[in-house]
């Protein structure tokens, strides 16, 4: 069902100051940064660890607001074909934090473990006819 993890996810509070502390203290890569997603690695890691800026209450957000109950981190996993794992998942009794639903990078839900810990699962977009887009990107929860 899944393969490698693709990502860690890191839901940030001040994410210039992080992104100082894992490239300049930590010297991992910054791979890709905007405004809502900054991707940091390794020179030789394929898993990606991500910084997902929080929003302030007051200004709209793709992030669910109710995260104020310590939940800062996912795990994220690509696969090939978002449904059918799900449709495994349901019948195995997996509770979705965010059902599956199409985003701009593809498809997406999250996931709960028994103890409440969210990993998200993404069906990545083709980027072209035989390449799959690269990065993990947008999984916060909504």
């Amino acid at each position: 069902m899944f393969g490698k993890i693709s990502a860690i996810i890191l839901l940030v509070a001040d994410a210039p100051k992080l992104i100082s502390f894992y490239r300049d203290v930590l010297e991992l890569e910054v791979k890709q940064e905007s405004e809502d997603w900054i991707e940091l690695s390794t020179k030789e890691g394929s898993t990606v660890l991500a910084l997902y800026p929080k929003r302030d209450k007051k200004k709209p957000s793709n992030v669910k607001q109710g995260l104020d109950d310590g939940r800062n981190t996912l795990i994220g996993f690509n696969v090939s074909d978002l449904d059918s794992v799900c449709k495994e998942l349901e019948k195995r009794g997996v509770s979705f934090f965010k059902r599956p639903a199409e985003e701009s990078f593809g498809k997406h839900a999250i996931i709960e473990d028994p103890e409440g810990n969210l990993i998200s699962i993404a069906e990545m977009k083709l980027k072209d006819e035989y390449t799959q887009i690269s990065y993990y990107h947008g999984f916060a929860p909504e």
